[in-house]
């Protein structure tokens, strides 16, 4: 069981790390539309309309990685002081109740709308000569189905915990920086810091 979360784990990391990239491509897209706009006063009706595509499919498949690293927002203040099996029982009641009813009524829906749009071969009204909107139509039950895998594999993990009263493992992932264990890692103390911020100080006097 627990290589079948894993598994789920890492395929919504792929997909999330994958889609990421997409930061790079709209930094590069606005970057040369600006330019292309004020240096070369010509601009595309078009880029508009497409950097509000990339941006929301950008933040629609990065749903499931963040579920998948237990990274949505909550209420952390009061939730860390419970018992892990008071964790699971709650994060269970939560996503029985609210995660799956929506998240089954996002897909559906979104299926439906995707549809409509692929059927009348639906293109962007905002700008002159738009560009099509039914391929970013459908990244809205892809990503609800990818975030539904997800969270079905988060109910589970509630269940163990709730039988185990520990939370199982998850897919390791790149975390924000640790100083303290930075510091371990390198050799360097605190007294170590103070030493050299009094050091720079002095440097700094003498000039």
């Amino acid at each position: 069981m627990q290589k079948l979360l894993l598994f789920v784990d890492k395929v919504s990391t792929f997909v999330g790390q994958t889609f990421s990239w997409l930061i790079v491509a709209l930094t590069l897209l606005i970057t040369w539309e600006v330019y292309s706009r004020y240096a070369l006063d010509h601009p595309h009706p078009w880029a508009f309309d497409v950097q509000i595509m990339m941006y929301g499919t950008l933040f629609m498949m990065a749903g499931a990685y963040t579920l998948a690293k237990n990274s949505h927002v909550r209420g952390d203040v009061i939730y860390g002081f419970f018992t892990p099996r008071a964790q699971a029982a709650l994060d269970l009641t939560l996503y029985i109740v609210f995660f799956i009813p929506g998240v089954v009524a996002l897909v559906w829906a979104g299926y439906t709308y995707a549809a409509e749009s692929w059927a009348i071969n639906e293109h962007s009204n905002i700008t002159a000569e738009g560009p099509p909107v039914y391929p970013f139509k459908t990244v809205i039950p892809l990503a609800g189905a990818f975030v539904l895998v997800q969270g079905i594999v988060e109910i589970i993990r509630c269940v163990i915990c709730l039988k185990q009263g520990e939370w199982p493992s998850r897919e390791a992932d790149v975390q924000e920086v640790d100083v303290d264990k930075l510091k371990e890692m390198v050799h360097v103390k605190d007294e170590d810091i103070e030493k050299l911020d009094k050091f720079v100080v002095q440097q700094e006097r003498h000039k």
